[in-house]
């Protein structure tokens, strides 16, 4: 069972993820994923500054000073960038130079002063219940809710009111100036919301976490979708799913809330590198065996298909394939084992021979390759050049191009070496 003070924590982490994986798919887009890790490190001058201004110590000045050197950060990044600077470089110069200054400041005018750095820095989401929002006496549970809902309420209503604008900027921003776009301004919007969204999520979970969500929960939807109305869906998704699952597994494993919440945030990455249907490592080598082995059966029909053309009706054997597209024997028997189980070839003793089905199969996978032949001799290619051409792209061509190349070609009966173009569905 959860109890009241579990439920809020897992309440606490989805909002944060949400929120940051929200903007964070705009920052992958962008390329500027690591922007948040900058702004973890570059507020702490900000902070050294707000407790020298004010003497105090307290959350809310520290908090200010934070969100204003993130701006900052964002600030110098972009005009780094702007002046030539490489991206990753700039974002890497901005932060340590600014975390260096923080260090600085810190020992020369804060030495030895208890500044409250876990409330920027090292916030702890085991600890938000403890914090609670009190209105007229009574507890509305805790702050960093509160806090970390408005901030995601507040970026989906700025992306949903400038969505049109923010998706053109992240993916062409020359097109988005030519357009009467405000590139820059867009730019400064976007950086807005991630600075105050990832310092105000600082004080409830801490930068680690903060910095796992603005990455991992949009590069995770990057690999599963092509359309930006589906990443920013599927990265909010993932970010709570994530925070839910997270807190299951520090609680039964005893660690770190935080910790577990990115560590299974990343295993959702990883399934979608592994498994995504177009990106995925194994998908695309699944998709790529596939491909081998459909070519390799195609070759085999066209090869038995010209032999049955040239009036050789004796069955062939898996040597006589491996002579005629010289191939390795064992790699023609598998072959010819599967276009059999297919039906595609039958068995004649110790030999095969096309199917009835296979021979239909073998003159359409001909007629295409003449045809493509024909459109590449119309185009001007050199007559001894287009049977390598054709061969190709052969096995690319669906049925629809075919037909195109048909009427492009304007209906030929044979192809430029004189052979005859089977009619489709003889």
């Amino acid at each position: 069972m959860i109890g009241t003070s579990g439920a809020w924590i897992i309440l606490t982490g989805a909002l944060v993820a949400a929120s940051c994986g929200f903007l964070g798919c705009f920052l992958v887009l962008r390329r500027l994923s690591l922007l948040g890790d900058a702004i973890s490190h570059a507020v702490l001058p900000g902070i050294v500054v707000a407790f020298l201004l004010t003497k105090s110590t307290t959350s809310l000045p520290m908090f200010l000073g934070a969100i204003i050197l993130g701006l900052l950060t964002a600030f110098i990044v972009q005009s780094l960038a702007q002046g030539g600077v490489q991206g990753d470089a700039a974002i890497g110069v901005t932060f340590t130079a600014l975390f260096s200054l923080g260090v600085v400041l810190l020992s020369r005018f804060a030495y030895g002063k208890d500044l409250d750095l876990d409330c920027v820095l090292y916030g702890e989401i085991a600890y938000t219940p403890f914090d609670t929002l009190l209105l007229g006496g009574k507890s509305l549970g805790p702050r960093a809710a509160w806090v970390n809902g408005g901030l995601l309420l507040l970026n989906v209503l700025v992306v949903g009111l400038l969505y049109k604008e923010l998706k053109i900027c992240a993916f062409d921003p020359e097109m988005a100036t030519a357009v009467g776009v405000n590139v820059a301004l867009m730019h400064y919007l976007l950086m807005g919301l991630v600075s105050v969204t990832t310092v105000g999520a600082f004080d409830s979970v801490g930068a680690i976490l903060v910095v796992a969500m603005l990455i991992v929960p949009g590069a995770t939807a990057y690999l599963l979708t092509d359309r930006l109305e589906h990443m920013l869906g599927i990265a909010m998704g993932v970010g709570a799913a994530s925070s839910v699952a997270g807190y299951f597994v520090a609680r039964s494993l005893d660690c770190s809330i935080a910790g577990a919440m990115a560590t299974v945030c990343g295993g959702f990455f990883t399934l979608a590198f592994l498994f995504s249907p177009s990106h995925g490592v194994v998908t695309r080598n699944v998709a790529q065996r596939r491909l081998r082995r459909r070519v390799a059966q195609e070759d085999v029909l066209l090869w038995a298909g010209r032999r049955l053309e040239a009036g050789q009706t004796a069955a062939f054997d898996a040597r006589d394939l491996s002579r005629g597209l010289e191939w390795l024997l064992p790699d023609a028997a598998a072959a010819a084992r599967r276009l059999t189980g297919d039906g595609l070839l039958a068995a004649r003793g110790e030999g095969f021979s096309l199917t009835e089905r296979g021979a239909a199969q073998a003159q359409e996978l001909i007629r295409r390759h003449r045809l493509y032949e024909s459109y590449l001799d119309d185009l001007g290619y050199a007559t001894d050049h287009l049977h390598a051409a054709a061969d190709r792209v052969e096995h690319h061509v669906s049925a629809e191009m075919t037909a195109a190349l048909d009427v492009a070609t304007r209906f030929p009966d044979r192809d430029p070496q004189g052979k005859p173009i089977p009619r489709s569905g003889s």
